[in-house]
């Protein structure tokens, strides 16, 4: 079983493997990961991926009560909309990945299906994902439309900001996300050739 100090290490290492290649930058993004214990550790507001700091992480106990660390998030209600409405939920990473905004401003996008089925593996590892409207940073409405599609769906796009992506652990949420950030790249790079589409 993964120990609170090694989830705290793994936090922090995937976060700024994903900053260093570009899938979020500056201090966007957030990261968060149950504890055995049933709590939660959860990247701080205002912190870069590429810097998170393991023993500054906000730590909720089972409770929801903050016990140590910075300040979380201000995407807590994100956060906690996932692990509330889905009970597999171990971990929950937002990013501002650039292609997955770009594919979210454009018109012939379908709402309850955002990536086209290009590849099998964004099938595989997020499902349908569901385009939410544009909500201002920080909006307690966004957990509100999480909590909306009664956990049946493991990720969600932000429109014009960023796509959630919930998963069984940290790993799992992190390799998801990064398959939804590809899906999307495939997609403005093939916008309006025609590709071949895989037929479920």
């Amino acid at each position: 079983m993964t120990t609170d100090a090694h989830l705290r290490e793994q936090i922090c290492i995937l976060a700024k493997s994903m900053f260093d290649r570009g899938l979020t930058g500056g201090s966007t993004g957030n990261i968060s990961a149950r504890t055995q214990d049933g709590g939660l550790l959860v990247s701080p507001t205002g912190t870069s991926f590429g810097r998170l700091d393991p023993g500054r992480l906000s730590l909720f106990d089972a409770s929801g009560l903050l016990t140590s660390g910075d300040l979380p998030t201000k995407e807590m209600p994100l956060h906690t909309a996932f692990y509330d409405t889905r009970s597999t939920a171990g971990a929950v990473v937002h990013l501002h990945s650039c292609h997955s905004v770009a594919l979210s401003m454009m018109p012939e996008v379908d709402v309850d299906n955002f990536l086209p089925p290009l590849t099998p593996y964004s099938i595989i590892k997020l499902g349908k994902v569901k385009l939410l409207p544009f909500f201002l940073p920080g909006d307690p409405a966004m957990g509100k439309a999480v909590r909306g599609l009664a956990g049946k769906r493991s990720a969600v796009m932000l429109a014009n900001h960023g796509p959630v992506v919930a998963g069984k652990d940290i790993e799992a949420a992190c390799n998801a996300i990064e398959e939804l950030e590809d899906t999307s790249r495939l997609a403005m790079i093939t916008r309006g050739m025609l590709p071949r589409v895989l037929i479920a």
